[in-house]
């Protein structure tokens, strides 16, 4: 549904903050970082609402920001099918 990627222009870091829904009516915000080309760590949260989910995500996307994480331009808002 929503991916925003972040990165660290000074090194090899990412943050990915995803929002979708699953075949129950619930909302999923999938959390992953760590370094590119390795397998980092995830954190998976449920939300009952579509609302409580982005505002969630935005929460994460600020925090990141914040920490030094920028938004990527190939993963900023695009929509997944």
């Amino acid at each position: 549904m929503l991916n925003l990627l972040l990165h660290t222009p000074t090194s090899r870091r990412f943050y990915r903050v995803e929002v979708s829904d699953n075949l129950f009516g619930e909302y999923t915000v999938l959390r992953e970082w760590g370094l590119q080309g390795q397998t980092g760590a995830s954190c998976l949260r449920w939300f009952s609402n579509l609302r409580e989910a982005v505002h969630a995500a935005e929460r994460f996307r600020r925090r990141a920001q914040r920490r030094g994480y920028a938004l990527s331009e190939a993963g900023a808002g695009e929509a997944q099918a």
